[in-house]
């Protein structure tokens, strides 16, 4: 599906972004889990999380989702506890989520049976061995195509055993996939972070009645026998709004308010990178909900310059890193992306997909082993481009053709499901009727 972008003569607004995917995905994981009937209002009903509920009716879990006031809608799931699961009679379908495929990974690893995950063409390309090592040493038995590196992945589990396990590289689906495996293990099981990743898991455990302690870089949980019902409403997902967050900081006349955004720490690299690059974005409201840190966005036109970002900092933003670089396009000056080989490994090469797109519409880029380098502040101008199916790829140049002189023709237009069913929708609402450039 192709859809035509135009550099609109402002943009104006209130969006409320789509609930949290990551934590979406972990209140139906979890909630199969519990005791008892969990509820989670605003649950993101994109391709990823049905995914995650497809995967949980097979393993013998209910669930209903109802639609409510404002377009929200609830999740109810009925736990069936830590061992009411059911051996599934086919092979467990992932389709493109490589979340429900890692994080379910450490639930079946626990399981006294066999499970097949696989997904689509994109999912069988990326790594899984990063989760395949861990839960090995705990005592499953994990094998996968291309000498254990690739899916579909076959899992026979049980008889788990606590361990300590340091990550070489960060990564919050396989530390959540070895905590879950972890409450069905004998003895305490503790990963070591090089680096802090989001917490969701860690949070949503807390709520449940699990004891997680963390001390420094290392989470720890104990076995447990039960897991408490939970009723949360999920936050909007920041990494959604970071697409209008660049939009309305990088084109000359925005004004948007994104309500209800979840701020949790760990997520809120690409704030951070924006304003170090001067945008005009207002923290308001400061508020929890459940667990977790939520607030409402102010974004207004601002003069953006040109930054570097790596360590850390780019490691609380890998998701946003593709809109980063539409952000980088109009900053005036330099902008250089390090530390992000993640990137090459996500839905597609995202750096790879990248470059040639942006090159498409005027952007001069460098593309580098770990990252980019951009030289902004030049005009772009429309040209026909495509995020090879990747969700985030097709909209950060989406949101470039909010700024490109001329039409912009976004191919893939439908990939957007994945993540923000509304995107299109949201987009066409902001950008005021009577364009121009």
């Amino acid at each position: 599906m192709e859809q035509t972008v135009t550099r609109p003569k402002r943009l104006r607004g209130t969006i409320r972004v789509p609930g949290h995917k990551s934590i979406s995905h972990r209140a139906a994981l979890l909630g199969a889990l519990a005791g008892g009937t969990s509820r989670a209002r605003g649950f993101l009903t994109s391709n990823d999380c049905l995914a995650t509920l497809q995967c949980l009716r097979a393993l013998g879990v209910e669930w209903s989702l109802t639609d409510e006031q404002a377009g929200s809608t609830t999740l109810e799931i009925h736990g069936v506890g830590l061992r009411g699961l059911r051996e599934p009679d086919d092979v467990l379908d992932c389709q493109n989520s490589g979340t429900t495929m890692r994080i379910i990974a450490g639930i079946l690893a626990g399981q006294p049976f066999l499970s097949i995950l696989t997904g689509d063409a994109s999912l069988r390309s990326r790594p899984m061995d990063r989760v395949i090592e861990p839960l090995r040493q705990m005592g499953a038995e994990l094998s996968a195509r291309a000498n254990d590196r690739l899916p579909p992945m076959t899992i026979r589990g049980g008889n788990l055993r606590g361990i300590r396990y340091r990550q070489r590289v960060a990564s919050a689906q396989v530390k959540s996939a070895v905590l879950l495996a972890g409450l069905y293990a004998e003895g305490k099981t503790v990963v070591e972070e090089p680096g802090p990743s989001r917490d969701h898991t860690e949070r949503m455990l807390r709520a449940m009645g699990v004891d997680v302690r963390r001390e420094g870089p290392a989470i720890s949980v104990q076995p447990v026998d039960a897991l408490s019902p939970i009723d949360i409403n999920v936050p909007g997902d920041v990494s959604s709004a970071a697409f209008w967050l660049v939009a309305a900081a990088a084109h000359p006349d925005a004004d948007l308010l994104l309500v209800g955004v979840g701020i949790n720490p760990t997520r809120t690299g690409m704030i951070d990178a924006l304003r170090k690059m001067g945008a005009n974005i207002d923290v308001l409201e400061e508020r929890s909900v459940g667990e977790e840190p939520v607030a409402d966005l102010r974004v207004r036109s601002a003069g953006l310059t040109g930054v570097e970002v790596g360590d850390e900092l780019v490691l609380r933003m890998m998701d946003e890193l593709p809109v980063f670089a539409i952000a980088a396009c109009a900053a005036q000056g330099r902008t250089v992306v390090r530390d992000a080989e993640e990137l090459r490994v996500k839905e597609s090469d995202r750096i790879a997909t990248l470059v040639p797109q942006l090159r498409a519409l005027g952007v001069e880029i460098e593309e580098r082993p770990d990252g980019f380098v951009i030289e902004g502040g030049k005009s772009m101008h429309g040209a026909s481009v495509t995020g090879s199916g990747d969700h985030r790829m097709t909209m950060a140049l989406a949101v470039a053709g909010l700024l490109a002189d001329g039409e912009t023709r976004v191919q893939d237009g439908n990939a957007v499901g994945v993540s923000y069913p509304a995107f299109w929708r949201d987009l066409e609402e902001i950008a005021d009727p009577r364009t121009g450039s």
